[in-house]
């Protein structure tokens, strides 16, 4: 399987959090699958932390590269298709970063690792 992980979901991977679920954690500790991560995730969490809107129980720094070195997750490339496909994108979410992810799996065919709710209108796959 090729997931593309969330923001949250990489969070919760990292400081052990049972709020990921057993089937996420699962797919992410598989090394058959290919495991990404989206350059819109050190992008939000930066952003957040910086506002005071996130804290974290595992540092940036460790989770960046440490933690996707350490466990085989690849960084997606970013990519002109994935900016394009914005363009046309339904406002089923308006959150920018989720909407990149989105437009990325569209394009790469990847499945989210994600517990949005928004996710499902757009009609890819996801697990949780």
């Amino acid at each position: 399987m090729r997931l593309l992980i969330d923001t949250h979901a990489l969070i919760w991977f990292c400081e052990g959090n049972p709020s990921l679920s057993p089937a996420a954690r699962a797919a992410m500790e598989d090394e058959a699958n290919e495991r990404f991560i989206s350059h819109a995730v050190p992008w939000e969490m930066a952003i957040k932390l910086s506002l005071g809107k996130l804290q974290l129980q595992v540092d940036y720094d460790v989770i960046f590269p440490g933690v996707l070195d350490a466990n085989g997750f690849q960084m997606l490339p970013a990519n002109l298709e994935h900016y394009r496909r914005l363009i046309t994108l339904p406002r089923h979410h308006g959150d920018p970063f989720d909407r990149l992810m989105i437009s990325q799996a569209q394009a790469e065919g990847l499945t989210l690792v994600t517990s949005d709710t928004h996710f499902p209108p757009y009609g890819v796959p996801f697990l949780w």
